[in-house]
């Protein structure tokens, strides 16, 4: 059997949900959903597993609140002590509720901007990355189904008569 994907498209968010539901009860593994918006609920549909992004989150968050006070205590205990209404300058401590507010933006600093570049690598949108769009209708009204014949034990032919029951308005198949 040849290895082909199978890219079915539809017009509706509902329908193509509805369509990958019937396909799933079927047995067909669906390996990838393109919408031009999140369609809420079709995670779990197709066996998408839950992001780690938040705990990339909190590691980059750690780093920037680990930074803050290495930073902080170098400035301005170790390197250029001053003393800034009268606050004690000999130790970190006598100054940290000082340095809470910068602490915690600088946390809230590098855990945002972690989160969108780790966001852009593993999606692979940066900018000059090619796309992995398999139709440019996907980013205005268009909703695509893909199926790899390679992960499904059914032949083309199966594959075919299920895929008619879902309401699709396009179908699209590709050599790999």
């Amino acid at each position: 059997m040849a290895n082909k994907v199978i890219y079915v498209m539809y017009d509706d968010d509902g329908v193509l949900k509805d369509g990958a539901k019937k396909l799933v009860s079927k047995g067909i593994k669906i390996a990838d959903a393109f919408s031009p918006f999140p369609i809420h609920g079709i995670d779990p549909i197709i066996g998408v597993k839950n992001t780690r992004l938040g705990i990339m989150a909190f590691i980059y968050g750690l780093a920037g609140l680990t930074l803050a006070t290495v930073g902080m205590r170098y400035f301005m205990i170790v390197d250029w002590p001053m003393n800034i209404g009268g606050k004690p300058n000999f130790t970190y401590l006598d100054n940290i509720l000082s340095f809470v507010p910068i602490s915690f933006e600088f946390t809230v600093l590098c855990a945002a901007h972690g989160m969108a570049i780790t966001y852009l690598l593993r999606n692979k949108t940066l900018p000059g990355m090619p796309a992995q769009n398999p139709d440019p209708r996907t980013t205005d009204d268009k909703f695509v189904l893909e199926i790899r014949t390679a992960e499904n034990s059914m032949d083309e032919k199966e594959l075919d008569e299920l895929i008619k029951d879902t309401g699709y308005i396009e179908i699209d198949k590709k050599n790999i």
